[in-house]
């Protein structure tokens, strides 16, 4: 031993050897693999679940204190230590090299001369060994402390916090449960109070039902009386030469022209009062009276005319476009007589163009909001206006300036439409109803109430009555404008109508939906004709050709889609970089103007 010690003390200090612990521990304790699972506090768990979940949180992943060997294992030292290496371990770890120097030095001269007897050295006792574990243990252990306490610190933070948040949490359970009983009172009176208006509205739908009978009954009457004005009428033509006729003319003081035909008017006068079918509401001195139905359209001639001809969907190609506002076009106009074109505008303003040469003739200013569409006076020298800001305009164009704004609509306005008279223009809004106004009173004389969404389009059937309703509801609907009653209600589309126009003739209507569907209805048989599909993109308004045969679709897709009524054939006209919003056919179809998003109207010219 001794000679083993001699051998290794002169190359340096002695070190101990690595002692390698065996895999059968003797201490008998079982690890278990102890996996990180988040946990999370839900409204059900009490207060004693929510901090065993902490612990368990705080134990697995916040705080996880030094694995310390614990005090019950059996203090042992497999490899004892003999003195003088316990000796020089001891000066080299206090940092005593001097000491250390003077120890060898001395040592190894003795053991050299032979003095020291190594046999007499014995190894150090097993306490201080065990000293210096328990030490170690004890640090250890105070360091667990520290963890623990701070685990503790902030675990009762927590638990205030969460005591806190359940307070809070049952607070709000009470007031909503407060909220749900008072709302649930609150139900049961309005549905109490609902129950009180039964009698009521079955009154009133009986008298609904009467009224619709009688009306039934004067539509019948009335046209029995027209039918008989029809037949005296041709009676005096017949006999205009007879003296009778001639004395009976000549003390109505009328001298009509030699082959000329009569009209209604000058054999039967209309008497007001005497229409029953005439609104009871209140009358007002300047108001103005609706024109009788039996009016005959004095266009008949040149529409048939130009029915002979056939127009091709494929002829159609661009012949010039002009820049017409800085902001998206919303609608176009034609007026009644010349190739003028009105243009509604979002940037406020409306403008009027003369075609096709796209020279700008006058700009209107006035409204504060943007413009949705535009309406000509049938005897062109005025236009009507809607707008977002809720309000009708009508422009003069010899004074150039806005002389009247009709007020009535609590949402923005879409459409508008002059009677053929041109005494009344009709109006529809997005707060799902249509108005039309007098303009002689300057009053709103009826407004049509049916439609449960957003109205998007009204026109009159020219020389007539009829007013046309288009609605986000999907329906479409024909009105009385003398009484303000719904006549006929369309059902056929499945989204929201956003056009709807008559053809030339009035026997027929075209309308498109937000989806690209385009319907022809039959006005005669109150039926649908057919279907065309053009989507799926919206499309945003359809015209009629003036010979009926071709129907302009504005559309999403940047295109106008060109119908053939006949044939239901789909063509499409490509130019414009953005949605088109509006179309419209010149007098004698030829030209075709479109104008959308782009602020762009382009001229479509018709080359055979």
């Amino acid at each position: 031993m001794a000679a083993i010690y001699d051998t290794e003390s002169v190359d340096g200090p002695y070190y101990l050897e690595k002692v390698s612990i065996p895999e059968d521990s003797e201490d008998g304790f079982e690890y278990e693999e102890i996996s990180v699972e988040e946990e999370s506090v839900t409204e059900e768990e009490d207060l004693d679940s929510a901090a065993e979940i902490l612990r368990n949180r705080t134990n697995d992943s916040e705080f996880v204190p030094e694995q310390i060997p614990s005090s019950s294992k059996k203090l042992r030292s497999p490899i004892h230590e003999v003195v003088d290496d316990f000796f020089r371990n001891f000066l080299m770890k206090m940092g005593m090299n001097k000491t250390l120097d003077c120890f060898q030095t001395e040592w190894f001269e003795m053991l050299q001369k032979g003095t020291l007897k190594t046999n007499q050295v014995g190894f150090v006792p097993d306490i201080y060994t065990h000293n210096q574990l328990l030490d170690s243990e004890l640090k250890n252990i105070q360091k667990e402390r520290d963890s623990y306490k701070q685990a503790a610190f902030q675990a009762g933070e927590t638990i205030v916090k969460l005591q806190k948040e359940r307070d809070f949490h049952w607070l709000q359970h009470k007031r909503v449960v407060q909220e749900k009983n008072r709302l649930i009172e609150d139900i049961r009176r309005l549905k109490e109070h609902y129950e009180s208006y039964g009698p009521a509205l079955k009154q009133l739908n009986e008298k609904y039902q009467t009224a619709l009978r009688q009306k039934m009954l004067v539509s019948i009457e009335r046209d029995r009386v027209s039918s008989q004005v029809h037949n005296l009428d041709s009676a005096l033509c017949n006999s205009h030469s007879s003296p009778g006729t001639r004395r009976l003319l000549k003390d109505s003081g009328h001298s009509p022209e030699l082959g000329t035909k009569p009209s209604v008017d000058e054999v039967v006068t209309y008497d007001p009062a005497k229409d029953p079918t005439k609104s009871t509401t209140t009358k007002h001195s300047k108001d103005s009276e609706f024109p009788v139905s039996t009016r005959i359209n004095p266009f008949l001639p040149q529409i048939k005319a130009l029915s002979v001809q056939s127009t091709k969907i494929s002829g159609f190609s661009v012949t010039n476009f002009i820049k017409a506002h800085t902001m998206a076009v919303s609608y176009l106009a034609l007026h009644p007589r010349k190739l003028l074109v009105a243009s509604a505008s979002d940037d406020h303003l409306w403008r009027l163009w003369k075609m096709p040469e796209g020279e700008m003739v006058m700009t209107g200013e006035g409204h504060t909001d943007w413009l949705s569409s535009c309406s000509f006076h049938p005897r062109g020298h005025c236009l009507a206006t809607t707008s977002g800001d809720t309000t009708v305009r009508i422009w003069d164009f010899a004074k150039s300036c806005c002389v009247l704004t009709l007020e009535g609509h609590t949402h923005a306005t879409w459409g508008c439409s002059f009677h053929s008279c041109g005494d009344f223009v009709a109006s529809c809004s997005m707060d799902n109803t249509a108005k039309v106004w007098d303009l002689n009173s300057e009053r709103c004389r009826y407004t049509l109430r049916g439609h449960v969404d957003s109205v998007n389009s009204v026109s009159f059937l020219p020389f007539s009555n009829i007013l046309l309703t288009c609605s986000a509801d999907k329906t479409i609907s024909l009105w009385d404008a003398r009484t303000g009653l719904c006549a006929q209600t369309f059902y056929g589309h499945r989204h929201s109508c956003n056009s709807a126009t008559f053809n030339a003739l009035g026997d027929m209507i075209a309308s498109c939906d937000s989806y690209g569907t385009v319907k022809f209805w039959d006005v005669r048989n109150i039926s649908a004709m057919m279907t065309v599909d053009t989507g799926p993109h919206p499309s945003n308004q359809v015209a009629f050709s003036p010979n009926g045969q071709v129907l302009a679709v504005a559309s999403n897709d940047h295109e106008v889609k060109l119908v053939e009524v006949a044939s239901s054939h789909v063509s499409s006209l490509l130019g414009h970089n953005d949605t088109v919003q509006g179309v419209i056919f010149d007098h004698k179809g030829k030209y075709i103007l479109s104008a959308g998003y782009d602020g762009e109207i382009f001229i479509w010219s018709y080359l055979k």
